[in-house]
């Protein structure tokens, strides 16, 4: 199975995650939350914003959404290597952590935190383990 898999990986390579998108009740707060992380904002619109990530090509970005079809669900992952000066500086600015940095089993160092809207943040520095894990599965 795993050998079929990595067959049509390599026939798709070209794919690439660039864009994410969660849901905000309140994009003006869910805006300075998200600048707070140092995303570069490129898009705003009462109902919409969109940010650049500062390193690599990906961007972000916060739909406004009703109450009622509203449902947290998804953990958003921002990989920065100075994990604990970021995580530091962000708690002296006010926001709430509900994990400080801290070392995982799975070899990555995270601190977790929910945006505005109760949207999941993982703030994490995972290094080469993040794609090479000494448990990666061989091609």
């Amino acid at each position: 199975m795993v050998t079929r898999l990595n067959a049509i990986t390599r026939e798709i390579r070209s794919m690439n995650m660039n864009q994410a998108t969660v849901p905000a009740l309140n994009v003006a707060e869910s805006v300075s939350f998200y600048r707070k992380l140092g995303l570069l904002q490129i898009v705003d619109s009462e109902h919409y914003a969109r940010f650049e990530c500062p390193d690599g090509d990906a961007t972000f970005s916060i739909h406004l959404a009703d109450e009622s079809e509203f449902r947290v669900g998804a953990a958003i992952y921002f990989e920065h290597e100075e994990l604990d000066v970021l995580c530091s500086r962000l708690k002296d600015e006010g926001l709430e952590f509900t994990q400080m940095p801290r070392d995982e089993s799975w070899l990555w160092r995270e601190a977790w935190l929910n945006d505005p809207a109760g949207n999941s943040i993982c703030l994490f520095w995972a290094g080469d383990n993040r794609k090479n894990p000494p448990w990666r599965v061989k091609e």
